[in-house]
């Protein structure tokens, strides 16, 4: 009886031991298979912050797009205006980045005679001729109205040729372009440095770039006609290579007028002009 007890109580002690045995085997399988669930989630979780990148990318285009919109509305709204101040002619002006196809003959003398003969040009002239009276410019031409009308007729035959020799002569004969074209980028020394140079650069009919002959050689040959109709004492060289360079660096300031004008007027104008 005692030996069955004993007997049974082995039985008992074996089946448990083997239970934990098993229990103990089983346990590293259970463990190696919560890190590969937990590399599992990293992947799941992984997933979560992409759903929203095209969402981000699409605004951010969009942002792009209103910027670029903002910048080209705002370059459209700084245009060359016909006129500066409603008064002075601005026909030969190129608002920025503008593409024009190249003028024909008929278009540079039209050009020229705008230039020559719009009201404002009257009017410039005979402010001029008063202040060259005023000071005696030409004690030859006497005084009085009479020679306010020498005074006039000079200066408005000055601009005249001036304006053909160098936008519809030249330009036609050396295929190159009269007009100004503004830069309209950058600050202020590098436009202003830009509108100096097309003194000596300008473009021409094929849309390269050539020494500006036109401007250059056109006024000298204005300097020279004028010799024709001015008295004596004017025809020297000294006094022919006054009118040349004066007239040279009076296109300069107007290419400066001409560069600024269109933020002159946005700015401070508001585009009324």
């Amino acid at each position: 009886m005692i030996f069955r007890n004993l007997l049974e109580h082995s039985r008992l002690s074996l089946a448990t031991s083997i239970v934990a045995v098993l229990l103990a085997s089983s346990a590293p399988e259970s463990l190696a298979q919560q890190p590969a669930a937990a590399t599992e989630l990293p992947e799941q979780t992984k997933a979560l912050p992409d759903a929203p990148l095209p969402k981000l990318e699409a605004t951010t285009g969009a942002a792009t797009g209103a910027t670029e919109t903002s910048v080209q509305s705002s370059d459209s709204n700084e245009k060359q205006s016909k006129r500066i101040l409603w008064v002075f002619p601005n026909y030969r002006a190129v608002s920025a980045d503008e593409k024009l196809p190249p003028l024909s003959v008929r278009d540079k003398f039209w050009l020229a005679t705008e230039d020559s003969f719009d009201y404002s040009s009257f009017i410039t002239t005979g402010a001029l001729a008063g202040i060259s009276q005023a000071k005696d410019s030409y004690p030859e031409f006497g005084h009085h109205l009479a020679a306010y009308g020498r005074y006039y007729w000079h200066m408005q035959t000055d601009l005249a040729v001036g304006n053909y020799m160098t936008e519809a002569i030249l330009p036609t004969v050396l295929h190159q372009d009269p007009r100004y074209y503004t830069l309209g980028h950058g600050g202020f020394f590098k436009r202003t440095g830009y509108a100096v140079s097309r003194l000596l650069i300008t473009r021409t009919d094929s849309g390269g770039e050539t020494f500006n002959a036109s401007e250059i050689v056109g006024n000298g040959a204005a300097a020279g006609i004028a010799n024709t109709y001015y008295p004596a004492r004017e025809r020297t060289w000294t006094k022919t290579g006054q009118k040349w360079l004066g007239q040279i660096g009076l296109d300069g300031v107007f290419n400066i007028v001409k560069e600024f004008w269109p933020d002159i007027n946005h700015k401070i104008f508001h585009g009324k002009y």
